[in-house]
């Protein structure tokens, strides 16, 4: 371990030192000092052949990466016939919102997800590029088309219905996400929704369980959410909305002491932390030291409740690996969720840090 850390203390004065190199500064063979930096690639404390070393504030998303299609219907909305629309389209994915959230946070992120090789996986990817998230090691199938989500919204900002092709997402097995986690494992939080196979749920929450890294799961829609494992030990912190956490708590959810009997459900599967969020009501967290229901910050004018709950997932982050703590940092994503739902789009450009804390000093 000594060695090890001898090895560390070296790359940090110089990243580009070659394995000779470090075998005499040590006083140890080339060959063992390869054995050295393997096992620190495996650990997650060197990323790569390029000696990138663990970084203290990294945050990796992983999930989905779409193309966002929004229908904003001009009137109310009849079934069975043609609706008016105004149709617009943006970046969206959940891990990939949450990303492009953090990144305007001012947060160190990375993305990992799956895109076709075509017009639309290469402009979400360059939009994402812009705020700081790291898309490296997003992987592109030649043969597959990047995601799409296409929703409906009603005048009044509400989603009608929306329409998901999302099969790209199988792509991310369980042995893509080994070879990349050397990667993941220099991160000092994973966040995960659940577009992606079962098998690489259990196998990411497993690692991730193993490793000590805290990981945030986002199960994105109620027939997702059944695909987590029973168990979700190793969980920091689940993120259901209402419908999500009816699912995961198997039972119905219609009042605030439904809401805490379902988090209680929910943390005996293994879980740590559960944050509920309920719209117009605010949200329901459950630590294991405390539980309470945390009313929306103030009034406002929906305009699109589209990416609101991602919004709220990337300001709680934002205050948890800050060290913010539960209550402080559900007000910080009650704050990033209402600047999102006062904007068309799925991302508020108006997303800062100094915002959410402004916004909650006057709650």
């Amino acid at each position: 371990m000594d060695k090890e850390k001898k090895i560390l203390e070296y790359i940090r004065i110089n990243p580009f030192i070659t394995q000779q190199e470090l075998a005499d500064k040590i006083g140890i063979s080339r060959s063992a000092v390869a054995g050295y930096i393997a096992n620190l690639v495996k650990q997650g404390e060197i990323i790569g052949r390029a000696y990138i070393l663990k970084s203290s504030s990294l945050i990796t998303c992983i999930g989905g990466v779409n193309l966002d299609r929004k229908a904003h219907s001009k009137q109310k909305v009849s079934l069975h016939t043609s609706n008016p629309v105004t149709i617009t389209e943006s970046c969206g994915g959940v891990a990939r919102n949450i990303a492009e959230n953090l990144g305007r946070l001012e947060c160190t992120v990375s993305l990992i997800s799956a895109v076709g090789d075509d017009k639309e996986g290469k402009w979400v990817l360059e939009e994402t590029r812009k705020y700081g998230v790291e898309v490296s090691q997003v992987k592109v199938f030649p043969q597959e088309r990047t995601g799409t989500y296409t929703a409906l919204i009603d005048p009044c900002g509400e989603m009608v219905i929306s329409l998901a092709d999302m099969e790209i997402y199988n792509q991310i097995t369980p042995e893509l996400l080994k070879d990349k986690w050397s990667y993941i494992a220099s991160s000092q939080a994973v966040f995960l929704d659940t577009n992606i196979p079962e098998s690489s749920l259990v196998y990411l929450i497993q690692c991730c369980k193993e490793q000590g890294i805290p990981l945030y799961i986002d199960p994105v829609s109620s027939p997702k959410a059944s695909k987590l494992p029973s168990s979700l030990e190793g969980v920091e912190v689940i993120l259901p909305n209402r419908d999500e956490a009816e699912v995961l708590a198997a039972m119905k959810i219609e009042t605030i002491d439904d809401c805490r009997i379902a988090c209680q459900k929910i943390q005996a599967r293994g879980v740590k932390n559960v944050v509920v969020t309920l719209g117009e009501q605010g949200i329901f967290y459950a630590s294991d030291t405390e539980s309470k229901h945390l009313p929306p910050l103030r009034d406002i004018k929906v305009v699109d409740v589209t990416g609101a709950g991602d919004a709220f997932a990337s300001g709680f982050l934002y205050g948890m690996t800050n060290k913010e703590g539960m209550e402080r940092s559900c007000y910080l994503g009650l704050a990033a969720s209402a600047l999102t739902l006062q904007t068309y789009e799925s991302v508020s450009p108006y997303l800062k840090p100094e915002h959410l804390y402004k916004m909650i000093e006057e709650k």
